[in-house]
């Protein structure tokens, strides 16, 4: 969704991490309170608006029990918030699963898994860790890359050995047939 929203306007994207500041005014007693629509200036109106459009994009792209977890949020800043609370966790939680995936990284094939299956493993790990902002370096990426290439190039070698194994062994056929004999009729 960040990139959906980035997309169809950065500010937009800049309004839900940064909050919009929607217009305030100060009461008698000095507190900072929401300004009355009435008092709006041009500014105050756009920042509003786009606010307006940023919950309107968040609230088409949640299901039903999503949208009763944030419908009474003012700003797209506490949408956002609470839903990366929901899909994500707390940072305790983040912690967690960013050691359990770094665990699995680092873990060797698994047992009758090619290289080529480890790889899409080990990328979806990587998805993952980079969303939770833990990185690995594109040269444990190349590794990876080499050994997908170091098997392909064994099945290929395999293959061709099997394939000369079977021409050295060559299998002949005999046939036969079987005459009828009219020796049946003397009956």
């Amino acid at each position: 969704m960040t990139f959906f929203i980035q997309s169809l306007d950065y500010n937009l994207w800049d309004l839900i991490v940064d909050g919009p500041n929607l217009a305030t005014t100060r009461n008698e007693n000095g507190e900072a309170i929401r300004k009355p629509r009435s008092s709006y200036n041009d500014d105050d109106r756009k920042r509003v608006q786009m606010n307006a459009k940023a919950k309107h994009i968040i609230i088409c792209a949640i299901s039903f029990s999503e949208f009763n977890r944030v419908s009474f949020c003012v700003s797209t800043k506490e949408m956002w918030d609470r839903l990366e609370v929901t899909y994500e966790g707390t940072n305790q939680v983040k912690e967690a699963t960013t050691s359990m995936l770094v665990h699995d990284y680092k873990m060797t094939m698994n047992e009758n898994e090619d290289i080529k299956s480890m790889f899409t493993r080990f990328t979806n790990i990587i998805n993952a860790l980079q969303a939770l902002d833990k990185t690995y370096s594109n040269s444990e990426m190349d590794l990876l890359g080499s050994l997908m290439t170091h098997e392909l190039l064994m099945q290929k070698k395999d293959y061709a050995e099997e394939k000369e194994k079977k021409k050295e062994n060559g299998v002949a056929l005999k046939s036969s047939t079987i005459e009828d004999s009219d020796d049946d009729d003397d009956d």
